[in-house]
């Protein structure tokens, strides 16, 4: 059983909320003769959430974009606390934007990085405080004097989080990137139909309680990792949102952009989330995987990636973002 534990906690790890190592980010302010950098704060009621704003060289106000980070130690670099993941790609896409004259603004998730204090506990958490840190960021940037308009990008998870803030909200357009275009429920169950019956099983039993809005007492040590009693109230948060209904409620400019090299996300989630809105904008890049970097198919060569923070962004995502900026913003 612990090696079917390992296995499944392997599978999942992309979904889930790990708190292993949440270590403060030293964030470093950064001024280049195309944009600076600049500590940004976000009060809350629990604790200060830490970011960063990249302001482009200009005299007039600038389209601002809110980068919301995906699952688990992610910070908002799109760095991984524990060292799974070292790529730097929402760093990397705040420079573009500021190169091409927007704004951004990215920062830690509360539990995460330089806002780890902004939670007592991990099962203080539930999503929708995910969900109201985002709206908040969108209310205090259009009170922002230096920005003209709000646009929010949510990365995988961020995704879901994004989308359901950009309609709670005033956000004038959406983008989500490589984000999930099923609910955590029906993604967790579809990775799980891999694993041997009984592991199966054991895990829809808990899942469908879950989903019920009802916490599981007798979860057995082995699928801790996923189900441990401090995470649950996160689950049944999350599993109450579905993307495809979502971003239907939307009539916002929409972007989708996902990588046909994704091993985390599938063309099929785009699609879907397509689909359900079909005035979105699909970009599917080709070569592209989940940290927005070209890589093979290869899972070997492809993970190989997320360590590499000297390896550049897609151009051809960093020229469809730009575009849809362009287009949808400023016309």
């Amino acid at each position: 059983m612990i090696i079917q534990s390992k296995l499944i906690s392997f599978i999942l790890s992309i979904n889930m909320l790990l708190f292993g190592a949440i270590l403060p980010n030293n964030n470093i302010q950064k001024n280049t003769n195309q944009f600076k950098e600049e500590d940004i704060q976000l009060q809350t009621s629990t604790g200060t959430i830490y970011g960063t704003v990249t302001l482009p060289k200009s005299n007039t106000t600038v389209p601002v974009v809110l980068i919301i980070a995906g699952s688990g130690p992610t910070d908002r670099n799109c760095n991984n606390a524990d060292g799974s993941i070292k790529s730097d790609s929402y760093k990397m896409i705040a420079s573009e934007l500021a190169k091409k004259g927007i704004a951004s603004v990215r920062y830690d998730k509360r539990g995460i990085g330089e806002s780890s204090k902004a939670i007592k506990s991990e099962e203080d958490l539930v999503f929708d405080d995910y969900i109201n840190d985002a709206v908040n960021w969108v209310q205090m940037l259009h009170n922002d004097k230096r920005f003209s308009n709000v646009t929010i990008l949510g990365h995988s998870e961020g995704s879901l989080i994004g989308m359901v803030a950009a309609e709670r909200t005033t956000a004038n357009a959406f983008i989500s990137v490589a984000g999930s275009g099923y609910s955590m429920y029906d993604t967790l169950k579809r990775q799980l139909s891999t694993q041997p019956k009984d592991v199966y099983n054991e895990c829809i039993r808990i899942m469908d309680q879950l989903k019920k809005g009802n916490r599981v007492s007798d979860v057995s040590k082995d699928y801790y990792s996923l189900f441990r009693p401090s995470v649950q109230p996160y689950l049944i948060s999350e599993f109450k949102y579905d993307p495809a209904v979502e971003i239907k409620k939307l009539s916002i400019p929409v972007l989708i952009i996902q990588g046909n090299t994704d091993l985390q996300v599938t063309l099929n989630d785009a699609n879907m989330l397509k689909t359900s809105n079909s005035d979105a904008v699909l970009n599917i890049i080709d070569g592209m995987n989940h940290v927005l970097k070209d890589a093979p198919i290869d899972r070997e060569k492809n993970l190989e990636t997320y360590d590499n923070p000297n390896l550049p962004l897609s151009s051809l995502f960093k020229e469809k973002l730009i575009n849809f900026m362009n287009d949808e913003l400023r016309k």
